[in-house]
């Protein structure tokens, strides 16, 4: 595999559909509020997307059965109010490299475009490196347009501290050349753990955006799952590691408390 690849698994027709990613992050809060979304609302899969921009490994499930790195695509027909379509980007993974992070974002805007996209809303963490009281939403908007709906939802704007790294802000600036109007929903975090708290936080200010109503009753059962995802995904990169290691760096380890 040369090139990242859309795999296609139903051809759909969307009306004025938005567009939200959320792939891993801080404290993995967007990714688990998509996550909870797509259960909740029973929404439909549609792409499968793989990339060699990917970590070159694969997960293994139950009974042996391994999973690749991928993202993934579903669809929402009429939701909220205005009964818009939704296009939910998910995944175990986002891409490796800044070339791969460009990449792997392009051809997904140039896939999502021809559904007529022009609204997006990217999901994410907000890192503190302490314990958050209670979670305060930030949000940050390609438009002044935007930032008036934010502020509307009682989202936090969030100032001049700081970026986006990663798909959630890239999805944003690339996405703003062609014409996209977008904002990024920030969940406060330690960012040292799977944060539920934030995810509901996240999602309940999403909800309001979109208009729409989600039971966040069994997220932190979804927070559990997401737990043990990560944890096998540590251990995958520790053992690379341990096993392009030299054998006396390896020995010098047990001296490292």
């Amino acid at each position: 595999m040369k090139n990242t690849q859309i795999k296609v698994l139903e051809e759909v027709s969307l009306d004025n559909p938005i567009f939200i990613e959320a792939l891993p992050g801080i404290g993995h809060v967007g990714k688990l509020a998509a996550d909870h979304l797509i259960d909740e609302l029973n929404a439909t899969k549609f792409a499968e997307i793989y990339s060699p921009y990917f970590p070159p490994q694969v997960f293994i499930g139950e009974n042996g059965i391994i999973e690749s790195m991928s993202n993934e695509l579903y669809y929402l027909k009429s939701q909220g109010e205005d009964e818009r379509d939704l296009i939910v980007l998910v995944g175990n993974s986002q891409g490796l490299s800044t070339e791969g992070q460009y990449s792997i974002c392009g051809d997904i805007l140039d896939f999502i475009e021809q559904f007529g996209v022009k609204d997006i809303f990217t999901l994410g963490g907000l890192a503190t490196g302490q314990p958050v009281e209670e979670t305060t939403v930030y949000g940050a908007a390609t438009d002044e347009e935007k930032i008036d709906i934010l502020k509307d939802a009682g989202i936090e704007i969030r100032s001049v501290d700081g970026g986006i790294i990663g798909a959630s802000g890239l999805f944003l600036g690339l996405g703003q050349l062609r014409g996209m109007s977008g904002a990024c929903l920030m969940g406060e975090t330690p960012g040292y753990f799977i944060d539920a708290e934030a995810a509901e936080a996240l999602l309940n200010k999403l909800s309001i955006l979109l208009k729409i109503e989600v039971n966040t009753d069994k997220l932190e059962e979804r927070a559990e799952e997401t737990r043990q995802m990560i944890s096998k995904a540590q251990q995958m990169e520790q053992d690379m590691i341990n096993r392009s290691m030299p054998k006396q760096d390896k020995d010098d380890l047990r001296y490292i408390g």
